[in-house]
This record gives C-alpha cells, structure tokens and sequence, in this order.
C-alpha cells in the first residue's frame, strides 16, 4: 500500500518537482536537446555572414542588397516568432519541434540550391519562419523542466546553443565556401538537422493534451504587417533615397497604421493574440528595451568585418571564419563563467556587459587600412564576452516578476523584439556605411588633382587610364573603410545608450520572493 502510495504521489509531481535519478536524466537530455536545436538555429543566424562577398560576386548584387540575406531572415523569424506559444498549445511541443526541424533542413537545403539572389532571400526568409518557434519553445521547455532557484545556471546552460552555433557555423561554413563554393554553408546545416530531429523525436513529450484553439488572425496579421513594413522601409531606405521616395512613405504609413490596429484590436477584443497584460510589469518592459539593444548588438559585427576583412584586408573567407567564430570563444567563457556566477547581482552584470561591447566597438572603429588578425581577434572575443554576460541576466530581468502563466507568451515577445533590434540594426548599419562610404569618396576625390601628379606613387597616375582606374579603385576602398568605422561608432552609440535603464530595474530580495 505504501508502495502504491509513493508512485501515486510521484505520478502527480511534475518533472521539474521529482528528484529521483530517472527524472534527473531525464531533464539532462531535454536540456540537452533543446540546446542542439538552440544551436542548429544560431548556425543559420550567422552562417550566412562569411560568405557575403562571395555571394554578392556570384549573384550579382549590390552591398545593400546582399544584406538581405541576413535581414530577410531576421525579419521573418520575428514575425513569425509571436507564433509560438499558439502553435504549442495547438500542436503540442512534441509536432511542433518535430516539424519545424524537417521544415528547417528543407529550407535550407533550399538555400544551397538557390540560382539567383531572389531564390535565396525567398528560402531565407522560409528558414527564419520556420526556424521561430524552435528557440521560444525550447526555452519554455527548459524553464517548465527544472525548478525556479535552478534558472540561472540552466539558462546559462542552454544558452550554450548560442555560443557553439557562431562558432561552428562561421569557422567549418568559411572553409567550405574555400574549399568548395558558398552553397556548402548551407549545405552543412543538413548533418546537424537530422541530429536536432533525432533528440526531439526521442526525448521531447507533451505534458499538457493540444488544444484547438484558433488563431487569433488578425492580431498576427497585423503585428506581422507592422513589423515588416518597417523593415522593408529600412531595408529599401538608402536606395530609394528614404522619405523623398513615395514608396518609403507608403511602408512607414502601413507600418504605423497597422501597428495602431493591432494595439487597439489587442484591447478591444475578448482573446487577443498577444495578451497586452504583459506590458504592465515594469521589469518586463525594461527587459523587452535591454534584449532590443542587445539583438542589435549581438550580429553587427559579424555583418561588417567579413565585407571589410575581405574587400579591405584581402583576408580569404577561411581565415574570416576563423576570426568570426572566435567571438563564440568569448561567449563560450562568459557562459562559463555565468553557471557559477548566476548569483551575482543582475544589474551589474548588464552594466558590464553593455560596457564591453562598447570598448569592443571603439577598438574596431579604430582599425587601420591594414587590419591584423589580432587587431580583430581581441575586441570580438571582448565583444563576444559581453554578449554572454548580458544574456542570462537580462532573460532573469525580464521573467522575474511575470506570472507563470504568462510566460509562452512573453517568451514569444522576447524572442521577436530581440530579433527585429538584430535586423533594424543591421540595416541601418549597413545604410550608414554606404552613405558615409559616399560622402568621404566625394571628399578625397575633390583633394586628388593634377597638381598631385608627380608625388603620386606608382601605380596610381594621371597620365593613363590604367592610372586612373588604379587610383579610383584605391580611392573607393578608403571611403569604404571610412565608412565601415563610422558604423562601428554608430555600434559603441548603441552599446551606450541603455545604461541609464539599469537604475530603473526592481529585483526581488533573494530571502523574501
């Protein structure tokens, strides 16, 4: 009877509750799991960058269109993000991992496959909608699969899966697209897929019976339209010579519109999309503004230095990837070092790391015509570094005070305004390198004249073409390393501009929850 006793009161303890040594393994390999889909996302979120010279070359396209590679998959990840918690509480966890994986490998061997730049944006775009819900529900699987006092060490566990996907993804991608061709960075995404599908298969369950519960559409319909709209404005700004052009203001108008339609609708009806209850804690809203400013510090880098290593530096993509993916080296420490140091004070912690991204980004404004491997390697391992800081104490920031039963949702929130301040600040980034890089091409051309003629070194010269085009081409590449460090102090702006919203967080006395 007794024994009868103890498994029913086992049965009815959740796993996060039971301490016996089935359900410690058994949380072992969830986190496990939910940590490689982690990484499978965080290759594809960088992968891409080391080889954006070489697709610009072969697809024939310009600076600013290449970048939407990289933002088109962003974009689409956030606004499909908000998904999240719908889709789990109408698929359940188990479907849901399941197929977005499938999903993920098809779009990325999609990706591999692509023969214009319009092909490869479409698959991108496919491989970030699909890949949105993996992250958000497999944190929410982490958190309802271990006990609270245990989410900080866990967090800074599972945010492995950030830190091994930058490295790996960037470091064996540029040696493939050596080696090989571009194509392969996406092709080398596949191995890793059927390992994610092979750990969600086997280890992720449903706690809770899928429920039909329709789709709040238009809610998602407009959050969807507003956020893309405005990356569209941001993207197409620059080349449509932003509000002087019809078409920017048609975007910025929809944007706005449709934002203003779903917060009303979001208040006005009985079951909205997104609950906007979330928004009247205070923690969460400074959390909501610190992983904003974080999602745009977290890939600029690694979206400038590959064009400038390579167009500048005349560095091939091998030696980029190498340099790239050493900034998961500093991630990987700063994790590291946050499982055991998970109790430090929060709030310093973000000081910290807000800190270092700013001394990382002032290095790289300072790199010179010829940057050396070491002039690179510290400040990004210094930068990566802080990234990792910043992430558990802010994800603890946000969810501190929220209720439980919020948290699907607000985990969807996070993961969507993290990813739209990536992508907003990758295009505005790459818009001030261009204007800039065109504003000082302008100027030195206006200080080279005849009357330098004869101090021009060889093989630059007024006397032929070959001259010309020769001093034109060395011309254009200075203005475009003035421009690349203009972006970098636009970077250390950025890292500045959060700290006062430090002071305005409220954390709870560890003694008196």
């Amino acid at each position: 009877m007794l024994a009868v006793q103890r498994n029913e009161a086992k049965a009815a303890l959740t796993l996060a509750e039971r301490d016996d040594a089935a359900a410690v393994i058994e949380r072992a390999l969830i986190l496990a799991t939910c940590t490689l889909v982690t990484v499978l996302y965080a290759m594809t979120v960088t992968i891409a960058n080391v080889s954006l010279p070489a697709m610009q070359g072969a697809l024939s396209a310009t600076p600013d269109q290449i970048a939407w590679v990289v933002t088109s998959n962003l974009v689409a990840t956030a606004v499909a993000t908000p998904m999240a918690g719908w889709l789990v509480a109408r698929f359940g966890r188990r479907r849901l991992m399941n197929g977005c994986v499938i999903a993920f490998g098809i779009a990325s061997l999609g990706c591999g496959m692509s023969g214009s730049l319009e092909a490869l944006v479409f698959w991108r775009t496919v491989q970030g909608a699909v890949g949105a819900p993996l992250v958000p529900a497999s944190q929410a699987i982490v958190l309802d699969t271990y006990r609270k006092e245990r989410h900080g060490a866990v967090l800074a566990i599972y945010g492995m899966g950030s830190v091994f996907g930058p490295i790996l993804g960037p470091t064996l991608g540029g040696w493939l697209a050596e080696t090989y061709n571009w194509r392969w960075v996406f092709y080398m995404i596949l191995p890793f897929t059927l390992l994610a599908l092979m750990g969600t298969f086997a280890v992720i369950r449903d706690r809770v019976k899928p429920s039909r519960i329709r789709l709040e559409t238009l809610g998602f319909l407009s959050l969807a339209i507003a956020v893309a709209a405005a990356q569209l404005m941001l993207d197409r700004g620059e080349r449509a010579d932003w509000f002087d052009a019809h078409e920017m203001l048609i975007w910025a108008g929809l944007s706005l519109i449709s934002l203003y339609f779903f917060v009303v609708h979001s208040l006005t009806t009985e079951k909205p999309f997104l609950d906007l209850k979330l928004f009247s804690d205070r923690n969460f809203v400074i959390g909501l503004l610190m992983v904003f400013v974080f999602g745009m510090l977290n890939f600029t880098p690694m979206t400038l230095l590959p064009p400038l290593l390579q167009n500048i530096g005349g560095y091939p993509d091998s030696v980029v990837g190498y340099i790239i993916g050493c900034r998961g080296l500093g991630t990987l420490a700063a994790f590291t070092f946050m499982i055991i140091g998970s109790r430090i004070e929060p709030r310093a912690m973000i000081l910290v790391g807000f800190t270092l991204q700013a001394w990382a980004g002032w290095e790289l404004a300072h790199l010179d015509m010829n940057p050396t491997v070491w002039a690179v390697f510290t400040p990004m391992v210094v930068q990566g570094f802080g990234v990792g800081l910043l992430w558990v104490p802010i994800t603890m920031v946000t969810f501190s005070t929220l209720d439980p039963k919020l948290v699907p949702d607000a985990s969807s929130v996070y993961h969507m305004v993290r990813n739209f301040g990536s992508a907003v600040h990758i295009s505005l980034t790459v818009t001030v390198s261009v204007r800039m890089a065109r504003h000082s091409y302008a100027e030195l051309v206006e200080r080279v004249t005849p009357l330098h003629h004869e101090t021009l070194p060889w093989p630059w010269s007024y006397a032929d073409l070959p001259g010309l085009a020769s001093l034109s081409r060395e011309l254009n590449r200075q203005a475009m390393m003035i421009g690349y460090l203009d972006a970098f102090v636009f970077f250390v702006a950025t890292s500045l501009v959060v700290l006062p919203l430090v002071a305005l967080i409220r954390m709870r006395d560890r003694n008196n929850p």
